[in-house]
């Protein structure tokens, strides 16, 4: 087949369904010194070459943690962050449903020709970088905006859990997310949805020697929490208790439960409030 051939068949095969199917979130540290220039390539350039211009990649954000923000993180032994305020930028983006793998093959191949042109960044170090499968979303508000929207919806903030189980206890961890922490949490305050997301294993044909891959582990969730307000100004009241929330069930723990705000694409705003 033809290349130009394959443009007018290929939206013809596999699903076109509305959803998430899948997830990339890259929690990542621009390396002291650094943080403008990271800022612009990743905006002026990577976003969009390295992401957005992937087939079946149909949404995506970037979301930061000021100094202020960083502080607010815990718990202090996190297993995923090292030092605990490591990540100042997180990156999050939807993937349709039935094309995991195909997004991958498209991946391996544009990422290889950005490392043959010399445009990927190495001055940044992934703290926790995967794939995620889609395992659950709860909404507060029934007319509120659907989980495939959040990432185009104009949230204030997001809180970025992650959760591990004990082995084998992530179907039980999930159901008492989806049944009663999260509805109780997001009538409660100014989070108006969750989306829950368990791990992917890394694909196999997709090269991941441009960074000291960071995944995630097979009992663990990560759960975005989209709010409606500045994460700062509910966190004692919705957030500080959390953890024990987690723990008191019995179902997992905590490893890492961290507020963002919204970047401002194409300015340099917060780059000089990271450290």
């Amino acid at each position: 087949m033809k290349v130009g051939e394959a443009y007018s068949t290929l939206p013809l095969r596999g699903s076109n369904a509305v959803g998430i199917g899948s997830a990339f979130i890259s929690l990542v540290e621009p390396h002291r010194g650094h943080e403008r220039a990271y800022t612009r390539w990743y905006e002026d350039d990577h976003v969009y070459a390295g992401a957005m211009a992937f087939p079946w990649w149909f949404a995506g954000r970037r979301w930061v943690a000021t100094r202020d923000l960083q502080r607010l993180r815990y718990p202090a032994n996190s297993v995923v962050a090292r030092p605990l305020e490591a990540g100042c930028y997180l990156a999050t983006y939807w993937i349709a449903p039935g094309h995991h793998d195909d997004q991958a093959r498209w991946l391996s191949a544009a990422v290889g020709r950005l490392l043959d042109e010399r445009r990927m960044f190495s001055e940044r170090t992934h703290i926790s970088t995967a794939f995620y499968a889609r395992a659950a979303s709860v909404r507060r508000d029934a007319d509120g905006p659907r989980d495939f929207q959040a990432l185009d919806h104009p949230y204030a903030g997001l809180v970025l859990e992650i959760v591990d189980a004990p082995h084998g206890g992530r179907d039980a961890l999930l159901d008492w997310l989806v049944r009663e922490h999260a509805p109780a949490l997001l009538r409660a305050g100014p989070a108006s949805q969750c989306v829950a997301f368990a791990p992917l294993p890394w694909p196999g044909h997709v090269d991941a020697t441009w960074f000291e891959y960071a995944g995630a582990r097979e009992d663990r969730l990560a759960v975005l929490w989209f709010l409606d307000d500045d994460p700062r100004d509910c966190w004692s009241s919705h957030f500080v208790g959390h953890g024990n929330a987690v723990a008191a069930s019995g179902l997992g723990h905590v490893e890492l439960i961290a507020p963002f705000i919204p970047t401002v694409p194409g300015t340099d705003r917060y780059v000089d409030e990271l450290r």
